[in-house]
């Protein structure tokens, strides 16, 4: 895929003007967004990553187009399970609701360019040394076995008391003055004449290092289905500067998508074999079949990879919707068969 300065241009003006909207149209004024006005928001995010999904096609062809959307529906996938992580971090510092977009924002920008270096580094790496395509698969592997354990707990689990500061923020913590509390939107607070962090500063450090670990896993698979750092990077920008709507859009449902983490678990396991296949057909090391690539199986094409990650979702959300009906009606039997109950035994 010929990429050209200009594409590059055209894509960082159009993530900037996304992040400015978001800052000075909606952040900047200090608010909790209602269901409806997150709903719209996050259409428009979802159909803008759509149109710019078609522009590839047009400007690049269907392989392209579908390489980008395979990539931003795993990414958008995988954010989801990100939003747990948020929900968490901000009930555990306490985020008054009306901040809670500011603090996503900033965390999110900050996510954003983290995830860029990452990509960049990897894309470097996959370049010069093929053989990291069995490294990439056989940690994707591991993430999806993770990840269905995860899926055993409880998703009333989730809450503020399983989360924990990380190095970063604790190191913050040691070095620099804290304010006891919130100081209204503020992220730096001076008094005294002397300067203070509020903890919106360190939950917005806190959200922004969390997702290195989400990055760890959700990088390596998307290379596992497109090796284009242009279109890894805009699958990532678009799966993530839609988070925040989508946060207050979901938020209180998060716990409903009951069988996500198997449906993540089977993304990450058919992108992790993708991966260890495709190292055997571009095989060179040594030990392996003799430094000779191994073409005994098929790589499954971007259309077979892009049906899979579709059916895959589709099937876990209506899993989880069937699972939340049947405990509902099962709840709702046990109610109304107490009181009859109680009067047989008077």
């Amino acid at each position: 895929m010929e990429v050209s300065a200009l594409a590059w241009i055209v894509l960082i003006a159009i993530i900037l003007v996304m992040i400015a909207v978001d800052l000075l149209g909606h952040v900047r004024t200090p608010h909790a967004p209602s269901l409806k006005e997150a709903a719209w928001w996050s259409v428009g995010y979802v159909a803008m990553a759509i149109v710019f999904g078609f522009v590839i096609w047009a400007t690049s062809g269907s392989r392209y187009a579908g390489e980008y959307f395979a990539g931003y529906i795993t990414e958008k996938s995988l954010s989801v399970d990100n939003l747990f992580v948020f929900v968490i971090i901000i009930a555990a510092f306490r985020v008054p609701r009306e901040f809670q977009q500011k603090v996503l924002m900033w965390g999110i920008v900050m996510a954003l360019a983290m995830r860029g270096v990452f990509i960049a580094v990897g894309a470097a790496v996959i370049d010069q040394f093929t053989w990291v395509f069995y490294l990439f698969g056989a940690f994707l592997l591991y993430t999806a076995i993770a990840q269905a354990r995860q899926g055993l707990e409880r998703p009333g689990e989730h809450d503020g008391g399983d989360y924990s500061e990380n190095a970063l923020v604790r190191g913050v913590r040691r070095i620099f003055p804290v304010t006891d509390g919130f100081r209204g939107g503020k992220l730096l607070h001076r008094t005294s004449g002397k300067t203070f962090i509020t903890p919106l500063l360190i939950t917005i450090f806190a959200i922004g290092t969390a997702d290195l670990m989400f990055a760890i896993d959700s990088i390596p698979a998307i290379f596992g289905l497109t090796q284009e750092p242009y279109l890894v990077f805009a699958a990532n920008a678009f799966s993530l500067l839609g988070l925040r709507q989508l946060y207050f859009l979901i938020d209180g449902l998060l716990d409903r998508l009951v069988f996500l983490h198997y449906g993540l678990a089977a993304i990450l396991g058919f992108i992790g074999v993708k991966l260890v296949i495709h190292a055997l057909h571009e095989n060179e090391l040594p030990f392996i079949n003799g430094g000779e690539p191994w073409l005994g199986l098929p790589e499954p094409t971007i259309a077979v990879s892009l049906g899979f990650i579709i059916g895959v979702l589709a099937i876990t959300v209506v899993a989880s919707i069937w699972k939340n009906n049947k405990d509902a009606r099962a709840v709702a039997a046990t109610e109304q068969g107490a009181p009859e109950e109680e009067h047989s035994d008077r």
